[in-house]
């Protein structure tokens, strides 16, 4: 039973989703938020539950079709016959309604599930079964259909009834979060419209329809039923819509048209294509747009919890998917900079220049003492990320045209880094102003998320190592753009980079009995904070590290004790308040591992990339290709397969994206469209085998790689005008 203390579980549900509408449900397809320990099913769409009940049940139906008197069946293809139920007529008395025995679903690409089911009390006796309901789920923005299909291949007619109950409590997000109860639903009108039976709730804001053509409504008991008799050998469709309108909503569907190129993989390991495959389905279902920019997309940070806009989140998305082409990277650039900070609060964490955290509908309150505002900026990397991500965009073929605008936001986030520098001891560090904001404002966001090698935690204010890693590249990738583009302070910030590098090399480096390495963070007094971490990892492709530094953060990720799980673990199993199932102190997060993989392929550490990759590809067939947001972080010969974190929010964009980054880390892209150049880092002998890719896209046209297996380029078809430099890889 959830509690407020206990979010609900999520890790064995069915998603089905198009942003910013997602269904969560049973296996077998049915959702009920009243059951015991089910308070997160629903129909959410931009973070209101519009449905919190959908069941579908059936029972025998005894009279033949002449006692159905005045009915006449419409027809529904083949010889099979449906009427509406006007008075549930001709069902024995006292018989109950009987559920549909699951026994498949499956994702069925972008925004569609199938669920496959069995009627056992109905067909012939026999031991085989005769009557089955095939439930196909297709959910589009702000709408959900499903083609309920009942086949027999029974000897003789089933007569049966079916029935659909639907409800809707309306109540937001964070109270399915704080794993309350669901409310009362709202009152249902009912209403027969053209042959379709019509159930429809609502309040100011939201208006939810329910339609089932041939049924028959009924408001008392928010159902809605068919009578049907399928003959042997055929079957009877059923279809129904949930339509939902939102008024008061902050995001919204993305532009219909692609955003970008989808590209063809093989590998010998087939793992790989599976997994990049299923994740560009999820990709596609996560893009989303706010109400106030609907031409930019972005993609939501995840499902359920995340469901928004994070800046963080999106950032990274966009960045692993440069290599499918910039629109995505250019939709999210926009999308914050128009909410980037112009004012200081610390209610809501505003700072002039900064980059948001998340965007909500109104108040977040979990009931625990956490309380955002809307628009939240309690976040200490989105900033830096935010330059990053422009930079790399540019890198690979982003127009002039499309960063000029960007520019003025650019200037204002490197002030943002300035000033926090200045007020941070020359780091970036974060402290919760108000109270109730996010304690620790990283990726490790949790409360318990930074401590010591001891396992005590440290206090705030806190300065992160990998922050000070995204703000020296971002100070170096600022720099260069303001070169570019003919603007002043270029040195400046150049030698921002450099005093930063040096700080961090005095301050953060720490040695134990294996040796040194970077602590996770400064604690609030300046004293390193000593746990051996992931956070080291993202600080390889900053380049804040030298070589000798990136191959002691290499031995440190390539151990056992970080790499033997199905991934990186977020925390050494040696350190004090590792637990395999702490949300940041133990577990593997996916996208976590493939920022670590891409650096240690950039700084020449194949062998320490190949063993985490072989770990993500390890655990990807246990959740059906679908990366959830993280898993377990038991080792590889303890269990067999990644033991699911229970709230773990699937898919995940940053997630998803990391398979991308995962394939362009193999294949070695370094691209500088600007200066004409694509530079090709081959790693050497590839963990999946052979590789192909094709369809990549660089500077708007078109790109393939193929990689024997040997590590070795083999062809490369590049857009004219880049000269393509490959490299000699780099060894640990």
């Amino acid at each position: 039973m959830t509690s407020p203390q206990r979010q609900p579980l999520l890790h064995d549900l069915a998603v089905t989703l198009a942003a910013p509408t997602v269904v969560l449900s049973e296996p077998d397809g049915n959702l009920d938020a009243a059951a015991p320990g089910a308070g997160v099913h629903g129909l959410f769409h931009a973070d209101i539950r519009a449905l919190s009940l959908l069941r579908v049940t059936l029972r025998p139906d005894h009279a033949p079709w002449g006692e159905h008197a005045g009915k006449a069946p419409p027809a529904t293809g083949g010889d099979s016959e449906a009427v509406s139920e006007a008075e549930d007529t001709g069902t024995r008395a006292g018989e109950d309604w009987l559920p549909v025995v699951a026994v498949m679903h499956a994702a069925d690409g972008p925004g569609r599930s199938r669920f496959v089911g069995l009627a056992q009390a109905l067909g012939d006796a026999v031991p085989d079964p005769t009557v089955r309901v095939d439930r196909q789920r297709t959910v589009t923005p702000g709408r959900l259909t499903e083609q309920l299909t009942v086949r027999s291949t029974a000897t003789t007619p089933v007569h049966l009834a079916v029935r659909v109950e639907v409800a809707g409590d309306l109540v937001t997000l964070e109270h399915a979060k704080a794993g309350l109860s669901p409310r009362s639903p709202a009152d249902p009108s009912s209403e027969l419209l053209s042959g379709a039976g019509v159930l429809r709730w609502g309040d100011d804001a939201v208006a939810v329809a329910v339609s089932a053509p041939g049924a028959t409504p009924d408001a008392e008991h928010s159902s809605l039923t068919w009578t049907l008799t399928v003959k042997p050998d055929e079957s009877a469709d059923l279809h129904l819509t949930v339509e939902v309108s939102d008024a008061a909503a902050v995001v919204t569907a993305a532009d219909h048209k692609p955003t970008w190129q989808r590209p063809d993989i093989t590998a010998d390991d087939r793992r790989l294509p599976a997994l990049v495959a299923q994740s560009l389905d999820d990709l596609h279902s996560l893009r989303m747009a706010t109400a106030a920019s609907p031409g930019d997309t972005f993609l939501a940070a995840g499902v359920p919890w995340f469901f928004t806009l994070f800046g963080r989140d999106s950032l990274w998305a966009a960045r692993m998917l440069l290599p499918l082409g910039t629109d995505l990277a250019l939709g999210t650039l926009r999308t914050l900079a128009a909410q980037q900070g112009t004012r200081t609060d610390p209610a809501a964490e505003e700072e002039p220049g900064k980059i948001l955290h998340e965007i909500r509908r109104g108040l977040f309150d979990d009931g625990q003492g956490l309380r955002l505002p809307p628009v939240y900026y309690g976040t200490v990397d989105a900033t830096p990320l935010w330059i990053c991500l422009l930079h790399d965009a540019w890198r690979w073929g982003l127009p002039a045209a499309d960063i000029e605008p960007l520019l003025p936001a650019l200037k204002a986030a490197l002030g943002w880094i300035d000033a926090a520098a200045q007020a941070g001891d020359g780091f970036l560090s974060y402290i919760d102003h108000s109270g109730t904001g996010l304690a620790n404002q990283g990726w490790k966001d949790s409360a318990d998320a930074a401590r010591f090698a001891d396992g005590s935690l440290a206090q705030a204010p806190l300065a992160l190592a990998e922050v000070q890693g995204y703000a020296y590249e971002a100070a170096l990738a600022g720099a260069a753009l303001l070169d570019a583009f003919a603007l002043p302070d270029g040195e400046r910030w150049r030698t921002f980079a450099a005093g930063l590098a040096d700080r961090f090399r005095a301050r953060f480096w720490v040695s134990d009995r294996r040796g040194p390495y970077p602590a996770m963070a400064l604690d609030g007094s300046g004293r390193p904070v000593d746990a051996v971490t992931s956070n080291m990892g993202h600080l390889l492709a900053t380049g804040i590290l030298n070589a000798d530094e990136s191959a002691a953060v290499a031995a440190r990720l390539a151990a056992p004790d970080m790499s033997d799980a199905y991934g990186l673990r977020t925390m050494s199993s040696t350190s004090g308040g590792f637990g395999p199932l702490r949300y940041h102190c133990g577990t593997v997060w996916p996208h976590d591992t493939a920022i670590a993989v891409t650096g240690l392929a950039r700084t020449g550490h194949p062998e320490a990339a190949a063993r985490l990759i072989e770990g993500i590809l390890d655990a990807a067939p246990a959740f059906d290709y679908r990366l959830p947001e993280l898993w377990g972080g038991d080792a590889r010969t303890d269990t067999p397969g990644p033991v699911p974190y229970p709230a773990a929010c699937r898919p995940q964009a940053w997630s998803a994206a990391a398979a991308i980054a995962l394939m362009t880390a193999l294949t070695g892209l370094e691209p500088d469209v600007p200066a004409g150049r694509l530079h090709l880092r081959p790693t050497g002998q590839l963990p999946v085998g052979a590789l192909s890719v094709t369809r990549l896209i660089v500077a708007g046209e078109r790109l393939d790689v193929t990689i024997g297996s040997d590590g070795r380029i083999t062809s490369v078809s590049a857009p004219a005008g880049l000269t393509v430099e490959e490299h000699t890889a780099r060894r640990s």
